[in-house]
């Protein structure tokens, strides 16, 4: 082979040689913009779902998150309102209880109630025995009934003393309907077996006005077991002192056992706050009066007739005697005619 044949062959090698790294670059150039290209789109797609993300946060912190936190402050606010009396909605009534036909008082506070109560007074629920000193202090059951009956057709509706006194100071509440006060004395144990269901169907409560001994289990009279049923019940439990004495008689410290003691002894008993006192026969002058405030009580109830009101004297609160054979309307018409009637005196009982 001559020269000029291999220098031909070396320069078509040489073409050869530079086309393939030719190729070669165009390759590797197309490849590095393939990568670049999918790199950018990758980071596109990336760049998307993260703004999506931020948006979707963005969004979670001013609405749901911010909601939320709305929502529970709401709550503390709600639960600040319950707790003080001054939130919206209804407020918590005596007991405890949102029925307000039972328990203590409740804590809400509102503008001060004004309407007249009728504080009823009931002794014996069962038909008077032969023989019997008193048989006007005897009811029967099935007339104790029809009274509670008429009462509750007539818009009444029964509260505690503690209730009342709740609506006169610091506006809380009463039950719908007009405030009636059923009260019992002495603590025999038909209160409890006559008329305990009778109220207990009415979802109303009483009130036991106990005294502390004089009237045992033998006699008729309430065991503290019994007492201690009536409270679960959600009676409101109050006293007549220790003996039912007649308090006017008494020496000071006789005055102080019945009245101060007393109370003292019920609350240990009991653990019931005995806000009111009841004078025994419905006794009182100046210094049982005085004796009652410091003992403590919130006020003190009478027998002289006539409506409870918020402007007189809570230390000498009227009520109504209700006596065997009174008929349901003679009792409705009992307490519309002693509604005016004026409070009861500066002193009763002949001191």
């Amino acid at each position: 082979m001559d020269i000029d044949q291999r220098r031909a062959r070396r320069e078509a090698r040489r073409r050869e040689v530079t086309r393939r790294r030719k190729r070669g670059l165009a390759a590797v150039a197309l490849l590095g913009a393939l990568v670049a290209l999918v790199v950018l789109l990758l980071s596109a797609g990336s760049s998307s779902k993260s703004g999506s993300r931020n948006a979707s946060s963005g969004t979670s912190d001013s609405g749901a998150g911010a909601g939320s936190k709305h929502a529970k402050d709401g709550s503390a606010a709600s639960t600040l309102g319950a707790a003080t009396g001054t939130g919206g909605g209804s407020t918590t009534t005596a007991g405890g209880q949102r029925d307000t036909g039972a328990g203590t008082a409740g804590t809400g506070r509102g503008t001060p109630g004004t309407e007249a109560v009728p504080i009823l007074m009931y002794h014996v629920i069962n038909p008077p025995p032969a023989g019997a000193k008193f048989p006007g202090l005897y009811v029967a059951p099935e007339e104790f009934a029809a009274q509670m009956q008429a009462l509750s057709q007539a818009g009444f509706h029964a509260v505690t003393m503690d209730q009342m006194w709740a609506n006169w100071t610091r506006g809380t509440p009463l039950p719908k309907g007009k405030p009636v006060v059923v009260s019992f004395d002495n603590g025999y144990q038909s209160q409890l077996t006559q008329a305990l269901p009778v109220l207990q169907r009415l979802r109303w409560v009483g009130v036991e006005n106990i005294q502390l001994t004089g009237l045992p289990p033998s006699q008729g009279g309430l065991s503290e077991a019994q007492v201690a049923q009536l409270v679960a019940d959600g009676w409101e439990l109050d006293t007549q002192g220790i003996s039912h004495a007649d308090l006017i008689t008494l020496s000071p410290g006789a005055l102080h056992e019945q009245v101060t003691v007393a109370r003292e002894e019920v609350q240990r008993r009991y653990h019931v706050p005995v806000n009111w006192f009841c004078y025994p026969s419905g006794h009182y002058n100046a210094t049982v009066i005085a004796e009652v405030k410091a003992a403590g009580y919130v006020g003190s109830t009478t027998v002289v007739p006539g409506w409870a009101t918020p402007t007189e004297d809570l230390y000498r609160l009227p009520r109504l005697r209700v006596l065997g054979g009174t008929s349901p309307q003679a009792l409705l018409a009992e307490l519309a005619a002693i509604r005016p009637d004026p409070p009861p005196p500066a002193s009763y009982g002949g001191a």
